[in-house]
């Protein structure tokens, strides 16, 4: 079963908002087995969506449309369908008694003329109906195709997914098995990765595929499997990673599934029941925004502070002006001094504290561009790792953040076994 994403805005196209709502749909229908074909922006034309439409129409199973849906003018999907499936636009009961009970109990205004014809749908489609805004969701069939049409408005599009059209999909559709397993490897580049592991590649089962992922310093192996016997993909699935790792395992660091390592992290703090917080100087504060942007993480993470400056370790964290004289600002010694510090200032299990020169320029220290120190402060000791990173400066930064979060995974999985 096939499925084509549709962006519907010319916000996406000059690049004022970033398209997240295509990501969300593809892992939500990933999950149920139905394949992505294709994404596609287009603009807010009339020609250029009906075009669209006729060219997706009964190539894929599904057609998930987001966007221009709102109560303003220039929002011009419901017409364009009405025009492709030969339809007219009528007025929903149940829709308009939700609009008008939304718009004067929640918002405490009366409902105009143009929020009431968010309640206008083609007469031809099933509503799905979006319980946390006005637009309604629209549910059409032409031949083999069918066409859902969703308001771009993020939260309103993820209510429907989950509530209406994945419950909907999975009544009215066989679909396949698909599953997905991540090795997540750091220290060697993607073609080196490559080399080792090709005569493995190459045995693969026909129904596993291979990808490479690649980011700074480190790279992702995502196994895809596609069937109908579930248990025959988990098994394949399993001895393949089983035989990969006697080949790799010097630079497997863990697992993804369909969560990020710093979701991954803060599971298992919460399950731990520690807490953590982090000392960033070159990092300035992308650490801190990563473990803070996941859902329920002030049930570990006790906060953060970006001492970027010199004057900002010694004053904030009350590191010595002698210790960075002596030792240079890029240390070991600045860095294993920052993380106890930010340790005993939150009182928590766990600190991290990065220091180093990411360039372009090197700043308060003669340290080579590229040398990154991370201390991690854990409840018995306190570990400091050197890297070169290389450049240039984004490259640094993020190595630095993706290790720093993979230190932390790795020692609290080492103190679980």
């Amino acid at each position: 079963m096939k499925a084509t994403i549709v962006t519907i805005g010319d916000e996406i196209l000059i690049g004022q908002i970033v398209d997240t709502n295509s990501v969300f749909i593809a892992k939500s229908l990933d999950r149920i087995g139905v394949e992505i074909h294709e994404m596609i922006s287009i603009s807010d034309h009339k020609q250029h969506i009906l075009d669209t439409l006729k060219k997706l129409q009964n190539k894929v199973d599904l057609v998930l449309i987001t966007g221009g849906l709102g109560p303003t003018k220039d929002d011009i999907t419901k017409k364009t369908l009405c025009e492709y499936f030969g339809d007219t636009l009528v007025i929903n009961k149940e829709v308009e008694a939700h609009v008008i009970d939304l718009i004067e109990r929640v918002m405490k205004r009366p409902a105009s003329q143009m929020n009431k014809d968010q309640a206008l749908v083609p007469s031809k489609c099933t509503v799905l109906h979006n319980q946390v805004g006005t637009a309604p969701g629209m549910w059409m069939k032409k031949e083999n195709t069918v066409f859902i049409s969703l308001p771009g408005v993020p939260y309103e599009m993820k209510y429907l997914m989950e509530e209406e059209i994945i419950p909907k999909v999975v009544k009215e559709y066989q679909r396949p098995y698909i599953l997905h397993k991540t090795i997540l490897t750091y220290g060697q580049g993607e073609s080196l990765v490559a080399e080792r592991i090709e005569d493995w590649e190459n045995n693969l089962p026909t129904f596993i595929k291979l990808a490479y992922l690649p980011s700074p310093g480190r790279v992702r192996l995502r196994l895809s499997a596609r069937g109908t016997d579930k248990a025959l993909l988990e098994k394949a699935i399993a001895d393949n990673i089983v035989s990969l790792a006697k080949i790799i395992g010097d630079i497997i660091v863990g697992f993804e599934e369909e969560d990020t390592i710093e979701v991954v992290l803060g599971r298992l703090l919460t399950q731990q029941n520690k807490t953590i917080a982090t000392a960033e100087s070159l990092t300035g504060g992308k650490i801190a925004q990563i473990l803070s942007a996941v859902p329920g993480a002030s049930h570990y993470f006790k906060g953060s502070v970006v001492s970027y400056a010199t004057e900002t370790k010694i004053s904030i964290l009350g590191l010595s002006e002698e210790l960075i004289k002596e030792h240079s600002v890029v240390s070991a010694e600045v860095a294993k001094e920052m993380a106890i510090a930010i340790k005993r200032i939150m009182k928590t299990d766990y600190a991290i504290a990065t220091t180093g020169n990411a360039g372009p320029s090197k700043g308060d220290s003669n340290a080579k561009i590229g040398t990154v120190f991370i201390a991690l402060a854990t409840p018995d000791q306190v570990r400091v790792e050197e890297f070169d990173f290389g450049q240039p400066r984004d490259k640094v930064i993020d190595r630095t953040v993706n290790k720093s979060l993979e230190m932390v995974q790795k020692e609290i999985l080492k103190n679980l076994l």
